[in-house]
């Protein structure tokens, strides 16, 4: 495993690289160029100028999260075989950078959800909450103007402006796309971008819906065991493969995050590490990486990954905004460097008791 964490660029983010370099054992970071619209190429020099950025500050680009993909591609209308032709641009401008990992997700209209970006807890943090029955009441355009009010000033990953302008087009553009048709629509992309992929060694780590089932009537169909193996089995290629999010895929309580893990051994090219503290099914808010602080055991999910022999990029997922820091919601400093040492603490643990026969 090679703990990272995930880094916005210049001009995005309120961690600087200087900081993360001082947080032990994370050795790289995952980033993305911010500013290019879904759909743009991305071209080798701009892809160079952000490497050469984050070298300098002596860590490496471990992945892309992400390249974002064209809603026409999802949707499958007839101009998407030229916005794929530009993701295969982009994914070649990433391999010529040595760049070997990309994450990236096929959710319609919305990344992840959330209807709090900063729920108070008993401890005076604040973190990220999900509330069903809230999401039942409301229009999503009105949702995600509001909930962007207390982001602390910073645009939320996932959810880009340009595509939020226009919410009412995109939900009409996605109104006869079935669950159905969005998968064959992702085998159509992934099967597509595969040589590209093949010639630069690329992993393609699709990342599950957040939350893992549907949202404002959109089709989700990356959601738990059975999809992924499902996705997994329709391009069996070694570059197609999953981000292992915890949170995500951990939404929903039926789903056993160590056997998931274990059924896609081989295929989990990228990890997501995070808690979640659960209220009642649909009901949750983001807790501290720690096991006790929320619903998951984290040493059980940790140890899958280890059993598994996982040698790929991982993160501390969204944290707590604790201390007084004015950050992007779950993209502070201070809980993802507190999680970042607990679960290498966990891994250390597990590594010397494997080796001590324990």
């Amino acid at each position: 495993m090679r703990m990272t964490l995930r880094w916005y660029g210049p001009g995005f983010d309120s961690v600087t690289l200087e900081q993360i370099k001082q947080i032990p054992g994370v050795t790289g970071v995952i980033t993305t160029l911010y500013d290019v619209p879904a759909g743009d190429e991305w071209t080798y020099d701009r892809v160079k100028g952000l490497k050469d950025i984050v070298e300098a500050a002596g860590l490496k680009i471990e992945g892309i999260e992400s390249i974002n993909i064209h809603d026409s591609i999802k949707i499958g209308t007839p101009d998407r075989d030229k916005y794929i032709d530009n993701y295969i641009k982009s994914l070649e401008a990433v391999g010529k950078n040595d760049i070997h990992m990309v994450c990236y997700n096929f959710m319609p209209v919305f990344d992840w959800t959330r209807t709090d970006l900063a729920k108070m807890r008993p401890d005076g943090s604040t973190v990220l909450a999900y509330d069903q029955k809230v999401v039942d009441t409301i229009d999503p355009q009105t949702f995600f103007n509001q909930t962007t009010d207390n982001s602390n000033g910073f645009v939320m990953p996932g959810w880009e402006p340009e595509r939020l302008a226009h919410v009412h087009k995109l939900f009409d553009a996605y109104k006869d796309v079935t669950s159905d048709k969005l998968f064959d629509n992702l085998v159509y992309f992934l099967n597509a971008i595969g040589p590209v992929c093949e010639k630069y060694d690329i992993k393609m780590a699709i990342h599950p819906d957040d939350p893992a089932w549907p949202v404002f009537n959109l089709p989700r169909i990356i959601t738990g065991k059975e999809a992924i193996l499902k996705m997994l089995k329709a391009v069996d290629k070694p570059y197609n493969g999953i981000t292992l999010c915890m949170g995500s895929l951990g939404t929903n309580l039926n789903n056993d995050l160590p056997d998931i893990i274990r059924s896609c051994k081989g295929r989990v090219h990228f990890a997501h590490i995070r808690n979640l503290h659960h209220f009642a099914p649909g009901v949750f808010e983001e807790a501290a990486h720690l096991s006790s602080d929320g619903s998951f055991d984290m040493y059980e999910a940790v140890k899958a990954l280890h059993d598994i022999g996982f040698d790929g990029p991982a993160r501390p997922d969204h944290g707590r905004t604790i201390w007084g820091e004015k950050c992007m919601p779950g993209y502070g400093l201070y809980d993802r460097a507190l999680g970042a040492m607990y679960i290498q603490g966990l891994w250390e643990a597990i590594d010397k008791a494997e080796k001590r026969g324990v």
